[in-house]
């Protein structure tokens, strides 16, 4: 070692250059295979290394923190499964024709995942058409207990209707704050109008409850459009043909005038013709058999509505007994760029029909100034009333 060092000073080799580099510091000795394994053999054992003397570590594993009941305002029940109540107010108006749901209050509400309570009240009447008896109030932000004191009116219901209707109320998330466009109501509840007693309020005050959602099969006929891609277990969905909606109309024979004056006030529940589940509705009128332009009339365009306001007025000249020999044909239509219009359906009003439709037209012609509306159901049968 003593003549390596001598010859380092004067001359390095190339192999010591290489040693240096690549080898920089000392040596340390590997260990051999077998300090790392227990021995089960008696032979002779190399030098053990000396134990920790700390005691061993054994590892922890920590679950994830359990999430709390959030106890509600005013003291709400802390049980995870309770979603909320909703207060609310229904009352039939027989005269009107109306019903009135009017939505007070909600408490407890359970926030989604989103964390977010930016809430409205959605009612539809069922069965039926989902778009087409949809209504909603205003968005209430940013409480678990939100006030809406605000009525939901729906025109045209009749006797029939709140034997046969249940209305549904969801309490739901603004879907402008969410990514996805659909999301599930924070809660739900039904009501079977038939409990209702007519010119009677009815306060409630019930438990919110899941709403179960099931795809809309696939074989479902394409002319019920308008219904969401998620339904009830329930047979909620439109039958084509079942109900095709009503028209409000005012008969009133004007002595002054010497004729008829026909007023198209609304129409209520259409049924659905475009893809987006809404319709461009407007109504068409003709007295039948005439002569002349004067015995067609047309309203205007009302866009994307189930629920027109037309409020239009015309007249039709003629002496009682001409016009107790005629027919009135009533159709509504869903207006189309570029294509034929869709029939949405129609009433006939003469002597000869039968029903209410008969009644209001011997009514009207047997008074003179006296303005009679009534609602009338529309007919799915195609009308001949093309120009």
């Amino acid at each position: 070692m003593a003549g390596m060092a001598a010859a380092g000073r004067g001359r390095v080799s190339m192999q010591e250059h290489m040693a240096i580099d690549v080898s920089p510091g000392p040596i340390r000795p590997i260990h051999l295979i077998s300090d790392y394994f227990p021995h089960f053999y008696h032979f002779t054992e190399p030098t053990l290394r000396t134990p920790d003397p700390r005691p061993p570590v054994t590892p922890t594993i920590r679950s994830a923190p359990q999430p709390q009941p959030d106890p509600g305002p005013e003291g709400d029940s802390d049980d995870s499964t309770a979603l909320g109540t909703l207060e609310f107010t229904l009352l039939f108006d027989v005269d009107n024709s109306t019903l009135h749901c009017t939505a007070h209050r909600a408490k407890g509400l359970k926030p989604s995942a989103s964390g977010s309570v930016d809430t409205f009240v959605k009612a539809n009447l069922l069965p039926g058409a989902i778009k087409a008896s949809q209504l909603r109030t205003r968005t209430v932000r940013g409480t678990r207990g939100p006030i809406w004191e605000e009525t939901l009116t729906y025109h045209g219901f009749t006797l029939q209707d709140a034997r046969c209707k249940t209305l549904r109320l969801c309490v739901c998330e603004d879907p402008r704050l969410r990514r996805r466009r659909r999301a599930p109501p924070l809660g739900e509840l039904r009501v079977p109008l038939r409990k209702l007693v007519p010119n009677r309020a009815r306060s409630f005050d019930v438990c919110l409850e899941r709403r179960r959602l099931t795809k809309r099969p696939k074989s479902l006929d394409t002319a019920a459009r308008g219904m969401s891609l998620y339904e009830e277990q329930e047979a909620e969905t439109e039958v084509p043909g079942e109900e095709r909606g009503r028209i409000l109309l005012s008969l009133c024979y004007s002595s002054q005038r010497g004729g008829l004056l026909v007023g198209v006030l609304r129409c209520a529940h259409l049924a659905p013709m475009d893809t987006n589940g809404y319709s461009d509705p407007f109504v068409r009128l003709l007295l039948h058999p005439n002569v002349g332009k004067k015995s067609k009339y047309k309203t205007s365009v009302h866009k994307k509505t189930l629920n027109p306001e037309f409020n239009e007025e015309f007249f039709y000249a003629g002496p009682r007994e001409e016009l107790a020999q005629k027919t009135l044909l009533v159709s509504v239509w869903d207006h189309d760029l570029g294509t034929a219009d869709d029939f949405i359906g129609g009433v006939q009003l003469s002597s000869q029909a039968s029903g209410e439709q008969q009644q209001h037209w011997r009514e009207c012609l047997g008074r003179s100034d006296c303005r009679l509306e009534l609602w009338h159901p529309l007919d799915g049968a195609p009308l001949q009333l093309r120009d």
